[in-house]
């Protein structure tokens, strides 16, 4: 029986829905191959958390957990922490420091995918098409007539590093622009304005399954709410379809453009990338390299879709990595 580390929490807004990750991986865990462990990683924090609900301290030396007086080890860390520190990279160096196979991809590609304008510079010269963007740091002068120009109206103000939509905006006018900066400044200190995309939204899984690069079925995204904020994501407030209602054509186009982003970067473990249609072409918003994977999530649907079970999705991330 291998010990299994599962590691939920983090330092962002994105904390508590990672904890259900976190504890969906928990659940569904082949109970006959692992020891699955809880870890909640908070800033003030690390600790192995029992099914009492006790809370045992982690040996950063080496990522341990001494319990009455034993001391345990792990053979592999599932991943589940979403934004940072699980996200950016930072858990994955440290994993790689101390020699502990981890089920994410390594550190320099989810610092790189985190940074949303890193990522689509990098993908733009092999043919990925992306919003037009104007970027701005914490201190640099607003222009809002600048910005207009460059990107028009109405268009997004995003946080460059955060994800579940935390911090976004669709400003409409430009006496908008400011506060939505504001908003966005909240979450970090550098920030990507995007032109508006009128077209269709969807989200595909990429993953490594039994050694070979598999996409997941397309999903569809219908918010009831002005963009897939929030509360569309966790509350609700918009339907989800996979497969998604496109033409072959295009779910080859979409399903192609997501595999392409996977094997340039070099990928491991899960990513879901985000794109919208327009006439045709799929333009990547982002790509997530942690994505949610609570019962509702979207990689568990594309997944069930596929034909794969939560179990053997996650069985499949933990053998990848011990591999």
């Amino acid at each position: 029986m291998k010990n299994i580390a599962i590691i939920m929490g983090g330092y962002s807004s994105e904390y508590k829905i990672s904890l259900i990750s976190g504890n969906v991986v928990y659940q569904y865990l082949d109970k006959t191959k692992y020891n699955g462990f809880r870890i909640h990683i908070f800033k003030e924090k690390w600790v192995y958390v029992d099914q009492n609900d006790a809370e045992f301290p982690i040996d950063r030396n080496d990522f341990s957990v001494t319990v009455n007086g034993e001391k345990i080890t792990f053979d592999c860390v599932f991943n589940a922490i979403h934004g940072t520190p699980g996200e950016d990279g930072l858990m994955q160096a440290y994993f790689e420091l101390i020699g502990l196979p981890q089920s994410s991809c390594d550190y320099y590609q989810s610092a790189l995918t985190f940074n949303k304008r890193d990522l689509l510079s990098v993908l733009k010269p092999y043919g990925i098409k992306t919003a037009i963007s104007y970027y701005l740091n914490k201190g640099d002068e607003i222009n809002t007539a600048e910005i207009v120009k460059k990107v028009g109206l109405p268009c997004f103000v995003k946080p460059n590093k955060a994800g579940s939509s935390f911090g976004i905006s669709k400003v409409k006018t430009e006496a908008e622009l400011p506060i939505a900066i504001e908003v966005a400044y909240k979450e970090d200190n550098e920030i990507i304005i995007e032109s508006f995309l009128d077209g269709t939204e969807v989200s595909v899984g990429v993953i490594n399954y039994q050694g070979e690069i598999k996409v997941l079925p397309i999903t569809e995204i219908v918010s009831d709410n002005d963009f897939f904020d929030y509360e569309a994501k966790y509350e609700g407030k918009s339907q989800e379809i996979t497969p998604a209602r496109i033409s072959d054509e295009l779910t080859k186009k979409v399903s192609e453009t997501a595999k392409r982003a996977y094997e340039v970067l070099k990928m491991k473990g899960f990513s879901r990338s985000e794109f919208i249609i327009v006439n045709d072409e799929p333009h990547m918003l982002e790509m997530n390299t942690i994505p949610g994977l609570t019962t509702e999530s979207l990689i568990p649907q594309q997944a069930k879709a596929a034909g794969i079970s939560l179990e053997d999705l996650f069985t499949n991330a933990i053998e990848l990595a011990l591999s």
